[in-house]
């Protein structure tokens, strides 16, 4: 089936923000700064206030939805679909997974296997969601940013405590250090600009992601997903943030081969080799098919 100009359009868009989203964050991970109390100069590790301000970022698409809902009141005549009524109670299970999912792919690279599985479990919550109920992509965007930021914001003060020895990222080698956070960025004002530019990003790529969702499914959605590692890994080489690995043009190989088959681009290959078959092969590709079929019916 061929999309629609508006499904290219969330497909494009979800693959351009998404890939700042993780740029910024990779940005901001590369900084370098003191902390409070006069501490030495040390990496900006901070997971769990990233996924806090992530979460901000998808919040913000609440206040785009009810400004949406206040414009169709007031101009019967727009485009809004009339929306179903649901519990916003709904969007706490996905809303954890986001939440947990994020922040593992936050703290190391052995977790990510681990965050995927909970991030799949996600997305099908998602599409099963928005499609029972038809959910308006802003506001389920937005009623999972709500939940997550709200929870994870009261779980950064237990973090505070919580010792986490070579998993942390902080001097004091706790769980989170928001504190630290907030220190850093006053001496480096460039690490503000980063965490905007993840928080802005993530809204957009969110709501793209959900429209994918509810305008095809949720796994286009992880297709179109992991395309924009390519964008994030060649953008990364040019930057020096990251160091070139040939098994990894393997890895992108096998992903660009599934994607094609996923998306049927296989199929006018197959077509265009089987109409230049000879006529000779071609009859005994024939006989034998029907041979096969008559053995069958026989045999029932």
């Amino acid at each position: 089936m061929a999309w629609t100009k508006y499904q290219l359009f969330l497909a494009g868009l979800m693959l351009v923000t998404g890939s700042i989203n993780t740029l910024s964050a990779k940005w901001a991970d590369n900084f370098v700064a003191q902390g409070c109390g006069g501490s030495k100069e040390h990496s900006f590790q901070h997971p769990f206030l990233q996924a806090v301000g992530m979460f901000l970022g998808e919040f913000s698409c609440l206040a785009a939805f009810y400004l949406l809902r206040c414009r169709a009141a007031r101009h019967p005549d727009s485009s809004m679909d009339p929306q179903q009524p649901f519990n916003p109670l709904l969007f706490l299970p996905p809303a954890l997974c986001d939440m947990t999912g994020t922040s593992i792919m936050y703290v190391g690279d052995l977790l990510i296997i681990m965050a995927q599985i909970i991030v799949s479990i996600q997305m099908v919550l998602e599409e099963k969601f928005v499609y029972k109920h038809n959910v308006h992509p802003l506001r389920a965007v937005g009623t999972e940013g709500l939940f997550g930021f709200v929870i994870l914001s009261l779980l950064l003060v237990p973090m505070y405590y919580i010792p986490a020895s070579s998993f942390s990222g902080n001097p004091r080698g706790t769980l989170e250090d928001a504190l630290d956070a907030f220190c850093q960025v006053g001496r480096k004002p460039l690490i503000a600009l980063a965490l905007l530019g993840n928080i802005s990003s993530i809204a957009f790529f969110n709501f793209a992601g959900i429209s994918v969702t509810k305008e095809l499914s949720a796994t286009t959605r992880m297709v179109l997903d992991s395309l924009r590692t390519i964008v994030i890994w060649a953008l990364s080489l040019a930057l020096g943030w990251e160091a070139f690995h040939a098994l990894q043009i393997l890895g992108f190989f096998i992903l660009l081969t599934g994607t094609a088959l996923y998306n049927g681009l296989h199929r006018p290959l197959l077509t265009r080799l089987s109409r230049g078959r000879p006529p000779a092969e071609e009859g005994e590709h024939e006989r034998l098919l029907g041979a096969s079929r008559t053995a069958i019916n026989d045999a029932s």
